[in-house]
């Protein structure tokens, strides 16, 4: 059963479900933490949800390849949830996270593995609230407001340049 953490003065509730056996993926408190910060700067005023799936690189590739027909397995794919008319639920969506991606990421970007794993948990959480990056405009709107919470997680740009690594970005 997943992981399941509800803060009493938050409205909102994440559920985690690790997939792999592999060390250094963050405790459900951290990505309930991430996804408080992510909606919290996107204003989001309402009860949430937000499923979260850690997975290894074939179920990350498989993902990857099924909905976004890349044959690759990718840092964090978003996925919304859309109720039936005159449904009421709190469920915003899924997000899958391939946790060895956001490993080799935050090495070759030369990054803390837990900011991260936090850039990519506020990056997938501000997809499912309706942010995105197709063009210029809605990618410096999206990036701007991701520097903004990760600031107020105490975490650094995720975009300014590595010294070998280049512009930082997300895959999603």
């Amino acid at each position: 059963m997943p992981a399941r953490k509800k803060n009493a003065a938050s409205p909102y509730c994440v559920f985690v479900r690790n997939e792999t056996a592999r060390g250094g993926v963050p405790l459900t408190a951290s990505f309930t933490r991430w996804v408080d910060a992510a909606l919290r700067g996107a204003r989001w005023r309402k009860r949430a949800e937000v499923n979260i799936l850690i997975v290894g690189s074939e179920a990350g590739r498989l993902f990857n390849r099924q909905y976004r027909r890349r044959d690759y397995a990718t840092n964090v794919l978003s996925f919304p949830y859309e109720p039936m008319p005159h449904e009421k639920t709190a469920l915003l969506g899924d997000l899958v996270i391939c946790a060895p991606v956001v490993a080799m990421e935050a090495i070759a970007q030369e990054k803390r593995p837990r900011d991260h794993w936090a850039h990519m948990t506020v990056h997938g959480v501000l997809h499912l609230v309706g942010h995105d990056h197709i063009d210029d405009t809605d990618a410096e709107r999206m990036e701007a407001l991701e520097r903004h919470v990760l600031a107020e997680l105490g975490i650094a740009d995720p975009y300014v340049e590595s010294r070998d690594s280049g512009l930082a970005s997300a895959n999603t």
